[in-house]
Formats: C-alpha cells, structure tokens, sequence
C-alpha cells in the first residue's frame, strides 16, 4: 500500500489531491482544522498551533510502518495573510502565518524523517511552495519570506539526505496560481497594501486560473513519475 499524509486538507489543493488519492485507492490521511469532506482517515488539528501538531505525524505513520511501501508527506497549508506593507502588519497575523507557514512544515518534517529514518521504503516530502518566495513582491513581505524560507530549508534536507542510508526524497515545488480560497483573499486586498491587486483580479476575470481538481491530478502524476532523491528541489509544476 501506498500512505499520503495531506495537510491543509479541507479545501483547495488539499482536499483535491484527497479526492484523487481515494479514487487512486491509495491511503490518504487528511490534517486539517476542520473535516468537511467527512473523510474516514484524518485528524482535526490547528497547525499553527506547536502543541497540536507536536507528536502528530509519529501517530499518524505508526500503523503504517510495517505495512506500506511508500509514504509520502504533501505541505500543503498555507495562508498569504496578513496581506499588506510592513509598518502596517499585525503581529498576531504574522505569527500564525510563521507558524503555518514555515514552522509546521519544518517540524512535520523533522518529525516524518526521524520515524522512518531505519525504513528502506520509498520516502516523499513535498513541500507546496510559492512564486512569491522567489520574486519579492509588495504587500506580501511575511508570505515572501515563509515561502523562501521553506525553499531553502527543502535544500538545506536533500543535502543532508544524500548522506542517509535510507533518503528520503524532497521538492519544494510551486504549482501555479489556482482558483482557491487564497485567492479570493487575495482580490479582497486593498490596492494600498497590495499594489498588484489588479493584476490578481485580472487572472480571475481572464480565466487563467487553474481548478484545484487539475492541479491536484498533474502534482500527483508529477510526484508518482519523479524520482524526489534526484528531480530539482525548487521546482515549478508544468
């Protein structure tokens, strides 16, 4: 059998890819804050919260481990807020999305390598990165900043990794723009915070946004058809 561990699993990309992976008929395990799919495998946590997350994917792995052949750990939550210039940012808001952004994925990591660090099954971490942390854009300064982060620690790991007598492969990979509730949040902005309000606004109008649905099945073909331990790890979903 082959495990998926889907964060940010109640809506957009998430609860897409958990749609595809059940009708692959594969074991896909949801983390989420909520469960509105009512899907059997999943686990209501708030990732931006350190002590629900602590221990979570040690849990949810330990059935699994003499079991599947694959497992594979898909970051997927994420949030762009707070959306506006420095100087005028919550510290509140900055926290969480630290915390979501970055921390989470940093930990579930750590945590997912450390569990099946004496397994000889295939091993996947893919952590959904973003355009925006690697071109600096205004208003976005927090949700730049996470993003690249989560770029170079995704390197800082396939380094490390190489060294591993059992590696797990990982790709920090940025999908594209996807007509999800993050955009939405997006062209509610203020041009004042976010000068390229209009320019978001425009890929909606215009049709370029891509569906959840589609980008949850092209990721997927992607992750099954690519070798983690090799591919580039900052890599672009085409």
């Amino acid at each position: 059998m082959e495990l998926y561990i889907v964060t940010g699993a109640s809506k957009g990309i998430g609860a897409a890819c958990m749609e595809v992976l059940q009708q692959q008929g594969k074991t896909a395990i949801g983390i989420a804050r909520s469960n509105p799919g009512g899907h059997e495998h999943f686990e209501e946590i708030d990732l931006t919260e350190r002590s629900q997350r602590q221990g979570a994917i040690e849990r949810l792995l330990s059935p699994y481990l003499h079991e599947a052949e694959s497992f594979t750990l898909i970051n997927n939550a994420g949030t762009v807020e707070p959306v506006g210039k420095v100087g005028a940012l919550s510290a509140d808001g900055i926290r969480q999305a630290i915390e979501l952004n970055l921390s989470a994925p940093i930990e579930l990591c750590n945590e997912f390598i450390e569990v099946l660090a004496r397994t000889d099954a295939k091993k996947r971490i893919v952590n959904i990165s973003s355009g925006a942390g690697r071109s600096a854009m205004e208003g976005w300064g927090v949700y730049c900043t996470t993003k690249a982060g989560l770029d170079r620690f995704s390197e800082v790991v396939r380094l490390e990794q190489k060294r591993a007598e059992f590696p797990a492969g990982i790709v920090s990979i940025a999908p594209g723009i996807i007509d999800t509730d993050m955009q939405k949040t997006i062209r509610s902005s203020e041009q004042e915070g976010f000068p390229l309000l209009g320019k978001f606004i425009d890929y909606k109008e215009s049709g370029q946004l891509s569906s959840p649905e589609d980008t949850a099945e092209r990721l997927l073909n992607w992750i099954t058809r690519s070798d983690l331990t090799e591919t580039e790890v900052i890599s672009r979903l085409n």
